[in-house]
Parts: C-alpha cells; structure tokens; sequence
C-alpha cells in the first residue's frame, strides 16, 4: 500500500479516535500548588464567621442604608457588571462554534437566450421576422450546512478559555462590589470623626471663649498682661481655624460618598451628629487557608491563570488539519407549483482537509507564547496570594497596635484634661502666668484630637480587614459553571 494512502488513513483514524473519545490537545488545567501557613501570627477574633452584610456590625442605620444604595446606583459596579454579560455573551458564541451552522437560501432566476428577432429578405422581394430568442424560469429553495469538526479539541479549548474569562470576569465583579462598600464604609466612618473632631472643636471654642473673658477682666483690672489678652484670642482663633478644617474635610466625604451611591454631590448631604456611638467591632480572620476561597481577586487571578492555560491547548492545535464537512439539501424547478416535488430534489455532501505545512516558526512561536502567558499568570496568582496574606497580616497588626494604643491615649488624654483644668485655676489665683495655661490647653486639645483620630483608624482599620478577608464572599463551584 503507498506510504500517502497509509498517512491518510492513519490520520482518519487517529481524528475519529480523537474526536470519540472527547480528548483536546493541550495540558489540562490543575491548579498550581502554594504554601499556606497553618495560623495567623497576629491576635486572631473567635468571633462567629463573617456575614454577608458586614456593615451591620457597625450598628449604624445610616451606614445601612447606603450600602444598599451601592450596588444599585454604583457606576463603577455598573461597568464591571456589563464586562461580565460582555463574557458571558463569548462564552454563548463559543458554544455555538461547535455545532454546525445552517443556512437558507433560495431564488428565482428568468433568463434569456438566443436573439431577440431579425429580418430576412424574401425569394419575390418579400421580407419575414425569425424570433430566435428562448425565455425560462428556474425557482430555487435550498438548505446547506458548515461544520468544522472539533478533531483535535481546538473549539473546546476556546470554549474553556471563554468560560475560565468568564469567571474571572464574575470574580472582578464582586471585587468591584466590595471595594465600593469597602470605600463606602471608611467615608462614612471618616465622615463621622470629623463629626466628632468638630464636636471636640466646637466645645474648646466656648472653653476658650471663657477663659478669653478671664484675660480681659484681669487684664482690665490691671493684674495681667496684654498679651494674656492676645494669646487668648489666639488659642481661639486656632481652634476656631480647625474646626473648619474638619467642615471641609467632612465636606469632601460627603461628595466623595454621593458619587460611591450614584447620586449628584449637589443634592446630597448627610446630617451631622455630635453624638458619635459607633462601636468597633471584632472581625473574625479564619484559617489561613481560607483566604484563597475568600477574596474575589484571588479568584480572578486564578481563572485568569486557567483561561491563559487554555490557549496553549488553542494553539497547539494549530498544528494538526482542520476538518470540515459540508452538505446542502434543497429543491430546483422551472415551476413554482413543481418546486417540492422528488423530482426536483437537489442534495450535495463533501469535505474538507487543510494543513498549514510551512510557516517558518509561526505556530511554534504563538505556542510558546501562550506558555509564557500561562507563566505570567502563574506568577501574578502566586504573587496575589503573597500580598493577600500580607494584608491581612497588617490589618491584624494594625488593629491589636491601634487597640492598646487607644487606652494609652485616653489615659494621656484624661491626664492632660485635669491638668488644663488644675492649671486654668492657678490662673486664676495668680500662682502661674497664663503662658502656662496656654500649654495646658494645646496640649489637652491636641490629646482629644489624637484619641478621636484613634477612635476612626481602628474602625477604618476594621473595614480594610474585612475587604482583605473578601467581605464574606466565597468561590462558587464552577464544576455547573455556565
């Protein structure tokens, strides 16, 4: 037998064992290993697990409220959420890509043939017209089908790669998602200390109005200085200056919260508070183990890292024949009335094989470049995963720091507190100059502010541990994923 006739017939064999028994070319997808750690090395809660609507730990209705209104009106989510319905649009292309595509076609075609008349002398001088021309009608109505069969797995590559984007895509939009009420959260927090800040402010300023007229009575009595007057007057201006310091600062969040809910910065506003009852609560961190479940980015670095594992299955392929048959089945007539009848019945089948035989590297660049894409992707899983873990481990640092750093500060300020208080009342006796008193008062004013400041990292800090844990996501099963 020639050795043509014996490739030929291997190569059917090999396509139809291929094509039967489901395989794809190309290496199938096993997650690269990573080493977790079996605990946290920071002060961990025991707090029961973390709930979807983890700003309800907060215990403000205010807070609540917006976060409904983020995923609703969010613009940022918006866009996430289009690229996902973008995706999962490829993924309906790329299923259909398997299966066959049929077409219908059909017409009426009048044509005409030979002259369309002309005059011959007669034998006596006579003339006559030959009309020479032949007119037909043909009615046509045919169906033809295109099917590239998927021998070596290339379009189910493409399918997979579609789907592992597609997931990725869902992963960012939960990302999205939570970085908004993650962002949301924290300006209003912000929002609240600088209603807070100001409350603080707004007390010293009446504080310092008194100790003002104190000045000014002993200054007028003659048993003080001028410049007690001035330095007064200059406590309360500072004071003064910083309280509309925090109404700008409060200001910007206030914007900077009505764009996170969808809504113009003119006609929004939240009402101010003096009362600041906003707890700090505990977040449960888990096992270690856990965070790769948790977080939406790590998941969508991780399908990214599938999907690009894919396309190396994409390109190999290219390497062997495509292979497609094609058929039609239709009807031909010259009378509308005949047109389905078996005598008119028109049908056709065929192949088609084609190889690229030489391209000078070409296939064997695109496959290594898809192997390098699939390392990139490695890499930025496994650098991911290293960053997630070094958030975390911060937030916890941060969060047992700030706590112990709260008590020292509120001891601090207590102290300083009684001291403004002993030392105005010296003053007042005329035991110390009034420099003195004006120390007493920077100092307590700024240990108030300090501790409020405080009071905002630890509940900020709350909610970037909370993002960092994943904000109560989890990974879907993507074994049913469509």
């Amino acid at each position: 037998m020639p050795r043509t006739a014996c490739t030929a017939r291997s190569l059917v064999a090999v396509a139809i064992a291929t094509l039967l028994a489901g395989c794809a070319i190309g290496p199938n997808y096993k997650r690269p290993a990573t080493a977790v750690s079996d605990h946290y090395k920071n002060p961990v809660s025991s707090t029961p697990a973390l709930p979807d609507d983890w700003w309800t730990l907060f215990n403000d209705p205010v807070l609540n409220d917006l976060e409904q209104q983020v995923k609703v009106s969010n613009q940022n989510i918006a866009e996430a959420s289009a690229a996902y319905m973008q995706a999962r649009a490829v993924v309906r292309q790329d299923r259909s890509n398997l299966l066959p595509s049929i077409d219908l076609s059909g017409g009426v075609t009048r044509s005409i043939s030979g002259a369309p008349g002309y005059v011959v002398p007669g034998a006596s001088g006579t003339s006559g017209v030959i009309t020479g021309s032949n007119k037909s009608t043909t009615y046509q109505l045919a169906a033809s089908s295109d099917w590239e069969l998927d021998v070596w797995g290339k379009l189910r590559r493409t399918l997979e790669n579609a789907r592992d984007s597609a997931q990725a895509s869902a992963a960012d939009l939960a990302n999205a998602e939570l970085s908004a009420k993650s962002q949301l959260a924290i300006a209003y927090l912000q929002l609240r200390g600088a209603d807070a800040q100001r409350k603080l402010l707004s007390d010293t300023e009446v504080a310092y109005n008194r100790t003002l007229t104190i000045t000014q009575n002993k200054y007028k009595a003659g048993v003080s200085a001028r410049t007690d007057v001035l330095q007064a007057q200059s406590q309360l201006y500072s004071a003064q200056d910083q309280e509309q310091s925090e109404l700008l600062q409060r200001a910007q969040l206030e914007n900077a919260i009505a764009a996170l809910v969808g809504k113009q910065a003119s006609g929004f506003t939240i009402a101010a508070r003096d009362t600041w009852d906003i707890p700090v609560p505990e977040i449960p961190a888990g096992l270690p183990s856990e965070l790769l479940q948790r977080r939406p980015d790590i998941a969508a670095v991780e399908r990214q890292m599938a999907a690009a594992n894919a396309t190396i299955g994409v390109q190999e392929a290219n390497y062997f024949p495509a292979i497609t048959l094609t058929g039609s089945y239709g009807f031909l007539s010259t009378a509308a009335s005949t047109l389905f009848h078996s005598s008119g019945v028109t049908k056709s089948f065929g192949g088609s094989l084609s190889q690229t035989l030489l391209d000078f590297g070409g296939r064997r660049a695109q496959v290594d470049q898809a192997r390098r894409a699939y390392d990139q992707a490695v890499a930025s899983y496994r650098q991911t995963i290293l960053t997630a873990f070094q958030d975390v481990e911060n937030d916890l640092a941060s969060s047992d720091i700030y706590g112990k750093e709260f008590d020292l500060r509120q001891k601090n300020s207590d102290a300083l507190d009684q001291t403004e208080r002993l030392t105005l009342n010296e003053y007042k006796a005329g035991t110390v100059d009034f420099t003195t008193v004006v120390v007493a008062q920077t100092a307590a004013l700024s240990a108030r502010l300090q501790l409020a400041q405080m009071k905002v990292s630890q509940q900020t800090t709350a909610v970037t541990l909370v993002t960092d844990l994943g904000g109560g996501w989890k990974m879907p099963d993507y074994s049913h994923y469509q």
